[in-house]
């Protein structure tokens, strides 16, 4: 009997430890999920693009720094330490979040169409854009600072023009989306320069780079 009532007792505590990990593993809180994409009215300023002949542009997947090649948001701490957000994460790999903002940003300031995915008609020019992003540090209450690298070539001539430019975007608070929204803006900085690159190949003007 003693030891049908020692089992018992293992079974309960047992059962009570169970539990608990369970609880505990629950309470856990859910991830968040973020995007690079600007809404379509901020990344576009409100601006129509000009009619005529369209514009197909190629978006090729973007180069990021290793740390960042990751699906969790990477924050920098101080000056040697940086934090990965396990809870807190892009909607998609960080490469493929940036390429597809950077498309979408300069597919709508041209009314271009992206054909990264689906070709390019036959006879048609469209122009290749090559990105790498060389850096990108983010700080809570801090500022995010990230440096492009890019190349636009034209698909008839192989005419290209080479830039890379430094975006520098306050954040406004200590919150994680604080410092998405700083990202977005500096995502969308990128992306005005880089349609203003292929405006200018178009017009068969050397490109201007904004720094």
């Amino acid at each position: 009997m003693p030891n049908h009532k020692n089992n018992s007792l293992k079974s309960l505590a047992a059962a009570a430890l169970a539990a608990a990990l369970l609880a505990a593993c629950g309470s856990s809180p859910p991830a968040q999920f973020y995007t690079l994409s600007a809404p379509a009215s901020a990344s576009t300023n409100g601006a129509i693009p000009a009619q005529g002949p369209q514009t197909f542009i190629e978006v090729m997947p973007v180069a990021v720094p290793d740390r960042l090649a990751r699906p969790q948001l990477v924050v920098r701490s101080d000056a040697t330490r940086v934090d990965v957000l396990e809870q807190e994460r892009w909607s998609s790999p960080f490469n493929s979040e940036l390429r597809d903002a950077l498309a979408a940003g300069v597919a709508s300031r041209l009314g271009a169409i992206d054909i990264s995915r689906s070709g390019r008609p036959a006879d048609q020019v469209s122009y290749r854009i090559a990105v790498e992003l060389r850096d990108l540090d983010a700080v809570r209450g801090g500022q995010v600072q990230a440096s492009f690298g890019w190349t636009v070539t034209r698909s008839d001539d192989r005419r290209s023009t080479v830039c890379r430019m430094t975006v520098v975007e306050p954040v406004a608070g200590g919150a994680v989306g604080d410092v998405v929204l700083a990202m977005q803006k500096a995502v969308s900085g990128a992306a005005d320069a880089i349609a203003n690159n292929v405006k200018a190949l178009q017009a068969g003007q050397g490109a201007k780079c904004a720094g």
